[in-house]
């Protein structure tokens, strides 16, 4: 149940959208955008979140589209994992998604929802990260198109008031070898103990992390190791271990100690099934 009253507005076009929020804040009262509001009831349940007004994205048409135009994939901000998925428009990133939750969960996750998660994994944005994606963003009546990696810094970096509307996937990286790996504690559906990404682009492999640290990461440092045929497989694998940007996650779905064990055996599999083991 949650302990506090809040208006609903579910607008039907950008303009909308401006407006109500503008109203609200006016008021001087606090408004959240929401795309899926899985994680918002969660949230509010457990009072860890708060909000006078809440404003649903799912009803404007830029947030749900999906569909390749001109030389790139556009993905709306609203648009569920399990449309990503069933598309078969990305496949890497269907892949990726396809791991998280449970199918009738997926059903309500939305890609906007997932990347602006609270929560430590955000295993949705590990593909984006590693194919340069950019995004679509609104502030009042600017929109502005910028890269992902630009409002990344450990979650997306987005201004009271802004509103992811999509996210833009050049084609060009939609038919390189790829691999999406998770591996959780007691069920696939659980979190994850460690979720790994990886793409090959141009023969040098792009790798990103989720559930490692306590927030999702694409390292230059830990890329150059990996490509770096000259070195050992397992001495690759160990100076990553050594080059990870902050320490390991120590919680109740692995300790410290089992989440690098795992985290060793993935990295095994992704250069054996990449073919980067020479």
């Amino acid at each position: 149940m949650i302990s506090f009253d809040f208006t609903y507005f579910k607008p039907s076009s950008v303009t909308e959208i401006i407006d109500m929020y503008n109203e609200v804040h006016e008021q001087g009262e606090k408004a959240l955008f929401i795309s899926g509001g899985t994680e918002f009831i969660t949230f509010a349940r457990t009072n860890k979140i708060y909000a006078d007004a809440i404003i649903d994205s799912k009803g404007i048409p830029e947030c749900n589209v999906l569909e390749m135009r001109g030389g790139d994939l556009l993905i709306g901000a609203a648009v569920s994992l399990n449309k990503i998925t069933d598309s078969n428009l990305f496949p890497f990133l269907g892949a990726t998604v396809e791991q998280i939750a449970d199918h009738t969960s997926r059903n309500k996750i939305t890609i906007g929802g997932n990347i602006n998660s609270e929560l430590i994994y955000k295993e949705s944005i590990l593909p984006l990260l590693l194919v340069d994606a950019k995004v679509k963003v609104l502030k009042g009546t600017d929109e502005r198109v910028v890269s992902l990696q630009s409002l990344f810094d450990r979650k997306i970096k987005l201004s009271p008031g802004e509103l992811l509307l999509q996210i833009i996937i050049d084609s060009s990286y939609i038919d390189l070898p790829y691999i999406s790996l998770k591996r959780t504690k007691f069920s696939k559906v659980g979190y994850p103990v460690v979720s790994v990404a990886a793409i090959l682009k141009g023969n040098r492999l792009r790798i990103a992390f989720s559930g490692v640290c306590n927030y999702p990461f694409r390292s230059s440092e830990i890329e150059t190791i990996i490509n770096d045929l000259t070195i050992p497989v397992m001495d690759r694998i160990d100076k990553v271990m050594d080059n990870l940007p902050s320490s390991i996650v120590d919680d109740l779905q692995g300790s410290r100690e089992y989440r690098a064990f795992v985290l060793k055996n993935v990295l095994l599999d992704v250069i054996e099934e990449m073919e980067m083991g020479e």
